[in-house]
């Protein structure tokens, strides 16, 4: 996909890099858009898949006390596909990226928080280049990938099933999980991620009315998981977050069936100084499920006063 001409990017120079709107910019002639809402302190936020669009991840409630920066991860939505589309879209590749845009932010140090894949971008961007961050938000992630990962992913499923067995849909959400694998296109890639989203919420069939407009919203790009030479590019954190100096807040709802309370526990042992907080009434989406919480949670640790992280340590 051939870069958009995008208005935005005049607004931005003229009203600067911070201004509320949509901007873009070019880095070797990709585009790369993201999208201002709020003041106050910067957080910039990194969505989820890979290949989620973004809008899922807006947070109006954090918007009076946070300027938020939703990034618009290269391959989706306006933002360029690479050459090797799908391919080659690994941590490094987005955390680049992320570099580029925060540096043009002209600020000193953001906050940032990524969710699900976004969670293992941002932690791989704190390991990194954590030059600008004041502090990192790791939100449904995990320390590894891989087969680990996929067996207590496939465990949580078969509770939520046993828990929902004789429900209509379920039948549905679990033929969504069967055809993960067989993903190939943004068409086959949006109905899996329809297909799973109820799994993804503590209750979405008691919330139906409530929930099922983000579902029906829920847009995608196929991203093969494989770099430029065709290797997955899987995630092994565990002896490198032990060294992590970033100021860490992890959080997870009780519920998720992807990247579950195990991860997360095991994120908040192994980062030193770090925060964890359970959602207790809350899948894989905590910021649409318990969304005064999570601001809450969010805001006291992006405001709470300079250096207090480092001290607790």
């Amino acid at each position: 996909m051939s870069p958009r001409t995008n208005p935005a990017a005049a607004t931005q120079a003229e009203d600067g890099p911070l201004s509320p709107g949509t901007h873009s910019f070019e880095i070797g002639g990709i585009t790369q858009r993201y999208h201002v809402h709020g003041s106050g302190p910067v957080c910039v936020v990194h969505s989820g898949g890979p290949g989620i669009f973004w809008d899922y991840m807006r947070m109006p409630l954090l918007e009076p006390h946070l300027t938020m920066v939703y990034v618009e991860p290269i391959g989706t939505g306006d933002s360029s596909r690479l050459p090797t589309h799908p391919h080659g879209y690994t941590r490094d590749r987005y955390s680049r990226f992320l570099e580029v845009l925060i540096n043009r932010l002209g600020v000193p140090e953001v906050h940032l928080l990524g969710h699900s894949h976004g969670a293992f971008v941002a932690a791989y961007h704190a390991l990194h280049r954590s030059e600008r961050l004041a502090g990192v938000i790791l939100y449904e992630g995990a320390p590894v990938t891989g087969p680990e990962h996929g067996e207590e992913a496939a465990r949580r499923v078969r509770e939520f099933a046993a828990k929902h067995a004789g429900h209509p849909q379920l039948a549905r959400v679990l033929a969504a999980f069967g055809a993960m694998s067989g993903m190939h296109d943004d068409d086959s890639t949006v109905a899996v991620a329809r297909g799973v989203l109820p799994s993804y919420f503590a209750d979405y069939w008691g919330n139906e009315a409530r929930f099922a407009p983000v579902r029906d919203a829920v847009r995608a790009t196929y991203i093969s998981g494989l770099d430029e030479e065709l290797s997955p590019d899987l995630v092994d954190d565990r002896a490198a977050l032990k060294g992590l100096e970033v100021p860490t807040l992890v959080i997870v709802g009780r519920h998720d069936v992807i990247c579950g309370p195990r991860w997360s526990q095991e994120l908040h042992e192994l980062i030193p100084g770090s925060q964890l907080v359970v959602l207790e009434n809350s899948g894989h989406m905590g910021h649409i499920e318990e969304p005064e919480q999570f601001t809450d949670v969010v805001r006291d640790f992006v405001l709470r006063p300079s250096g207090s992280e480092r001290d607790a340590r």
